[in-house]
């Protein structure tokens, strides 16, 4: 049997060690997440129930109080924001990664990263002062206008980065085969790449989820149900907000049941995309 070489010991002690350092780092990682999770499922799962989905938030001593209507506004804020940010987004990446040369696409890279770590109530507050003020009233749409610019940076840079890492012989097949540029970008770059652009389009929409601040500001909030557009909207982050800082018990489980609730849009928004990007690359 041979003898291990000079300093195979001491690299595999440095690899045992690094491998273990890599795991309690994991371990770091996800332990805040399950203690979160779990302290929420604890203090809210008690006030899941039919009402909470159907019912409208009702005075303290009332049964059957729900947040249903917060529910239906978290959701239509979701669509109105992702049919406004997707595709400027999506676009916005394409021109960056297959077109943008020079000043112009530069300056929209430093205006992405700059909007990526701008607070979320500032922006709220710019939305405010464009739409709310030009509109002289809060509504679903300011809201859904706010959210779009939240996720836009995600959304932009996300695609570049993706769209960038085709391989270029991709691109020089399909135009030698006489396919227009915009044709070669739209339906061979962009369909290659599509399975990573929809997990960041997914993780852009599951953050917009939960934003309070900018909705606060902009769709304020509603006791009822509304699909109105142009009204005041109820939604989740905003509700479980104004629970969570009341001075009742009931309104303060309501909270935790909305936060339960939200966290569990988030993960089926995460869960949906890992399927869908997993479906996508099986297909190919």
């Amino acid at each position: 049997m041979l003898a291990p070489a000079p300093g195979e010991r001491l690299r595999r002690a440095r690899g045992i060690f690094f491998e273990g350092l890599c795991v309690a780092s994991a371990v770091v990682v996800l332990v805040p997440l399950f203690l979160i999770f779990i302290y929420v499922v604890s203090k809210g799962i008690s006030g899941l129930s039919v009402d909470f989905f159907t019912q409208l938030p009702k005075p303290v001593g009332e049964g059957g109080s729900g947040m249903g209507n917060a529910v239906v506004g978290t959701l239509l804020l979701i669509v109105i924001g992702s049919c406004i940010g997707l595709p400027t987004g999506i676009l916005a990446g394409i021109y960056l990664a297959e077109i943008g040369r020079g000043k112009l696409a530069s300056a929209i890279r430093f205006i992405a990263d700059v909007l990526g770590g701008v607070p979320s109530i500032t922006i709220g507050v710019f939305v405010y002062a464009l739409v709310v003020v030009t509109m002289k009233r809060f509504s679903a749409l300011a809201g859904g206008v706010a959210l779009a610019i939240v996720m836009l940076p995600t959304v932009t840079r996300t695609t570049e980065e993706l769209l960038k890492l085709v391989p270029s012989h991709l691109r020089e097949a399909s135009l030698a085969l006489g396919v227009p540029e915009w044709r070669t970008s739209l339906f061979v770059v962009l369909r290659t790449a599509s399975p990573g652009i929809g997990t960041g389009v997914m993780l852009a929409v599951a953050r917009i989820a939960g934003e309070t601040a900018p909705v606060l500001l902009t769709a304020l909030g509603s006791q009822y149900w509304s699909l109105a557009i142009d009204r005041p909207i109820a939604s989740l982050p905003v509700q479980i907000w104004r629970n969570a800082t009341s001075p009742y018990p009931q309104w303060q489980q309501e909270a935790w049941t909305g936060a339960l609730v939200l966290i569990a849009i988030v993960f089926f928004l995460n869960l949906l995309a890992r399927v869908v990007t997993s479906r996508s690359v099986k297909a190919r």
